[in-house]
This record gives C-alpha cells, structure tokens and sequence, in this order.
C-alpha cells in the first residue's frame, strides 16, 4: 500500500524527461490520490453544449465515486448536480442521458425541478421545508459552447480560459452545431497513457494509416516557438490570422490549457479519406475551407479539433488504475441534413479507426508497464516534447495537491 507521503516521496524522485514509475499506471492507491488531488479539484469537460439543446435534456457523468447530472433548465441555463438523492442518496438518473421535464427519484418520487429545487416530497410533515433539500449543485461553466464541471468546493480561475476560448472557438459558433454521432470506447490503461499517447504523434505514421492521409506529423507545427515552426505553418497562421481567425499559439501560465491553429497536409481541408470536406456547410464563420485544424487540449481530459466543416471534441474518464473511458463527439452545422449535407460514414470513420488503433496501443502499452520488468524510459526531446508537457503538468498538480493535504493535516 502506498500512502500519501509514500506517493509524493515517489513522485520527487522520478527522473524528468522519463516515463512514470510503475504504480503511476497500475497502482490503487496512486490511482486514489489521483482522483482526490487532480479529478475532483479541476475542471473536468463534461460535454458540448449542442449535446442539450432543450430544456429537459440532461448526461451523467461517473467521476470517480462521484455521480454528476447536468442538465439544461427551463430557462435555458445548464447546470451541473451531485446526481444523489437528498432523501436517502439514490441516484436519481441512471441513463447516460436523456430528457424530462422534472428530475424524479425512482426510490421514492422525490422530485426537483431542472434547476435542483425540492418540488415535491409526499408525507414529510409540517417540520419539513422543502428549501433545504435541493439537489447539492457542483460548479458548471458553458466555454464557448463546451461544458466543464468542477467538483472541489471552490473552483480554479476560468477568466483567461474562457477568454482565449472566445477568441479561437468563437468564429466556429459551437451554439449552432448539433451532435451528429458520439461513441464511447473503454481502453483497458491508464488515464494518463491516454493522454500520453493523444500529446505525441510519434506513433502516428506506424500506427495511423486513416489519419496520416490529412493529419501533419510534423511536431515542429504545434509548438510556440516561432524560430521551430515551420515555414508552412507561419504562413498558414498569417493567412488565418489575416482572415480573423485567432491562431497563433497560446498556452496557460500553469500550461494547463492551450490553443493552436494548424495546417492540415497538402490540399486537405478535413479529416476524410480523401481530404475533402466531410460536410457542406462550414462551422460558424469560417471563411474558407483551408482553415486547417484549431487544436484546444484541457488537462486533464479532453483534446479537440476544430476544422472548417466540423468539430471533433473528445473526452477521457478515468473508471480504475488501468482503465478509461474515451468518449468522442463529431458536430456539425444544426441546419446540416445527414444524407444531404453529409454522410455520417464519411464523417465519422477516420475517427472511429484512429481511436480503435490507439485503444489497441494504449492497451498493450498497458500490459507491458504491468511487466515486472518495466522500468520509465527516455521521451524522445523531439518527437514527444508535448508528452513531457503534460508529465510535468500532473507531476506538479499531484505534488500540489499532496502537499496541500499535509499542510491541513499540520494545522
């Protein structure tokens, strides 16, 4: 068993610019102290927006042993609720999602209205006030048409975020997207070789046939450093930055969060087989199709991509030490008429193949690490520089949040 001063003493002794530990991949109780210090403190992506487009409409989230409900209200607002009963603690929804127009209790028909108030509770007596029994709210932002969601009592500072969000996603108006298709897949590793394997492109060429037709696995594209960027991509950022459209690399002070816009190769305008657009009607005001790929990652779960003709948003939830669920959502225009305007097939399967190819990666990388012979091993300073990024990111949030522990423990 590891305890925390045990997992901090782990954490400061690793080798920077190396893989984890073992236990940072296999281990219960760094799985705990994962869950505790960085998923039910920081803002968690829960959904796009376009995924509640009416009142009523509502998802639920697992996060660890916390079950979340967001819903959209009657007055449009969404919000977000710990999705417990404040009877006898029953979850109150049990669907993925759904639609209705109060949230009921199955136990014992509690029932809330959609903005977490107590409506109705048979037979309580004269004492019972129905005002201090609604449903305990859990922080909720809209970004520019993406929902978070924040567990921890009091929420980290979103203003810079949802800032730079306006300026880079504001011009594909994610308001007037609808969801075409989602689909979940459960990888058998960790949340962190997940992220791993999205923050590098090392793979891509050996494992990526579909998406290695339009997606640039040059690592000199996405970085902030103008003089290791490449002719290609300073032209295209000029061009897009000429036309309105924030490009430009920008990444958080704690390099939690960041935006770039990029090329996509050759002649390509999206992620299609064949280069072309897999929907007619552009996103928002996207002036051309040649706007490339606006890349927005959100530690410490989700990774997206925003072209000229659709959105792809993607999301991890951790389930167990060495298993995650990755949800992925494609949007398109709202006018946009499968059939007509798009087929689904086309739109979906470059996608649906690159996240079935690295499940497979993530999951033998999985086994692998569980070896008795495994030890961390070098990142590549070129090829896995983002890798490094976000192994440094969690390093520091983990350290943070054990070192916050021992100070409350000391008082």
């Amino acid at each position: 068993m590891y305890s925390d001063a045990d997992i901090l003493s782990l954490l400061m002794s690793r080798r920077q610019g190396y893989s984890l530990p073992q236990a940072f991949y296999t281990d219960e109780d760094v799985f705990q102290a994962d869950m505790k210090n960085i998923w039910h403190k920081e803002w968690v992506f829960a959904v796009p927006s376009a995924e509640l487009p009416k009142s009523g409409n509502y998802v639920t989230l697992q996060i660890g042993d916390y079950s979340v409900v967001v819903v959209r209200g009657s007055d449009g607002a969404i919000r977000a609720f710990h999705n417990s009963c404040r009877h006898r603690g029953s979850r109150i929804c049990s669907a993925a999602r759904g639609s209705a127009p109060k949230l009921v209790c199955p136990y014992h028909q509690w029932t809330y209205e959609l903005d977490g108030s107590l409506l109705w509770a048979r037979d309580m007596g004269p004492e019972f006030n129905p005002k201090h029994h609604g449903l305990k709210t859990v922080h909720c932002i809209d970004v520019s048409g993406m929902i978070f969601i924040c567990l921890a009592d009091t929420a980290p500072d979103t203003a810079d975020l949802e800032k730079q969000a306006s300026r880079y996603l504001g011009p594909h108006d994610l308001t007037n997207l609808k969801v075409a298709h989602q689909s979940s897949i459960i990888e058998k590793g960790n949340w962190k070789l997940v992220l791993e394997n999205n923050r590098e492109c090392y793979h891509c060429s050996g494992s990526h046939p579909s998406l290695c037709r339009t997606f640039p696995d040059d690592p000199n594209l996405f970085g902030g450093d103008d003089s290791n960027t490449t002719n290609e991509a300073r032209q295209h950022i000029s061009r897009c930055e000429n036309a309105g459209l924030p490009s430009r690399y920008v990444i958080s002070e704690n390099e939690q969060w960041r935006f770039v816009r990029i090329p996509i190769l050759g002649d390509a305008v999206s992620y299609t087989m064949d280069g072309k657009p897999a929907v007619s009607r552009r996103t928002g005001t996207i002036p051309f199709d040649h706007a490339g790929s606006c890349l927005f990652f959100h530690y410490p779960n989700t990774w997206n991509h925003f072209l000229s003709d659709h959105v792809l948003m993607f999301r991890v939830l951790p389930i167990g030490p060495m298993e995650a669920e990755v949800t992925t959502f494609w949007l398109v225009h709202k006018d946009a008429n499968e059939g007509v305007d798009y087929d689904l097939n086309r739109l979906t399967e470059v996608w649906i193949n690159t996240n079935n190819e690295d499940r497979q990666i993530i999951e033998e990388n999985q086994r692998g690490i569980r070896s008795p012979a495994y030890e961390p091993g070098p990142y590549s300073p070129v090829q896995e520089s983002g890798v490094i990024q976000f192994v440094e990111w969690y390093a520091r949030a983990l350290e943070t949040g054990l070192l916050g522990r021992f100070r409350v423990a000391a008082e």
